[in-house]
């Protein structure tokens, strides 16, 4: 049997983890294989786990979210950050998402949404919770650039960016542009391969900000 996707928790909160936990455990190839109350329990127990996903709080007592993100990305890039959190600001989201965060989601989130969350991100489809793209969309409205670098980009290339950063996944790309999700996907590894970015989620930040789609 295929190992499962392996989790680790970080929360300050051990009724949270224990329900996270809970949860989890019960889904079909994810298994939970670790839990830390902080930013710093949390670095050590990646480090000695080597999980595939961790999913993380952002504040919390004895060291936050935002730095272990960066650690996390910095010395062990394979892993991907989840944000499962109850704060949605742009003082939030953008500090955790250029720390190398691949997804942000509500703590209000379907317990469904969140498993499917954790698989996306395991597959390197990164996503925004949609309460968090209307955010970070008027936020990085406010500054973006008059000009943007997309004369590499092929006219598919740009129609696809700009379904991405709408939040649609590869299944709703590929039915809304008739065609395979495998075609998608080559679309989306060559968009990030010119923009020189490593995830859908950087993907979508980076047509807000050079106006690819209007601020809501």
């Amino acid at each position: 049997m295929a190992e499962g996707i392996r989790v680790v928790i970080v929360d300050d909160h051990p009724v949270v983890r224990q329900g996270l936990r809970s949860f989890l455990s019960t889904r079909e190839g994810i298994d939970v294989v670790g839990e830390a109350g902080d930013g710093e329990a949390a670095l050590v127990e990646v480090e000695r786990l080597r999980p595939d996903v961790v999913l993380m709080d952002l504040v919390m007592p004895g060291g936050g979210g935002v730095a272990a993100i960066r650690r996390i990305s910095e010395h062990h890039p394979d892993v991907r950050t989840l944000v499962l959190t109850s704060f949605s600001s742009e003082d939030d989201v953008i500090p955790a998402v250029a720390a190398g965060a691949a997804g942000y989601l509500l703590k209000d989130v379907a317990p469904l949404e969140l498993e499917a969350a954790v698989r996306a991100v395991y597959r390197r489809e990164g996503l925004l919770s949609p309460q968090v793209v209307s955010r970070v969309m008027k936020e990085v409205a406010r500054g973006a650039a008059t000009s943007s670098p997309l004369d590499d980009l092929t006219p598919r290339e740009l129609e696809v960016l700009a379904l991405l950063a709408g939040g649609r996944s590869n299944r709703d790309l590929a039915s809304e542009l008739f065609v395979s999700e495998r075609t998608v996907k080559t679309h989306v590894s060559n968009i990030l391969a010119k923009l020189r970015l490593t995830d859908r989620t950087q993907a979508a930040l980076w047509a807000v900000r050079h106006g690819l789609i209007p601020p809501p």
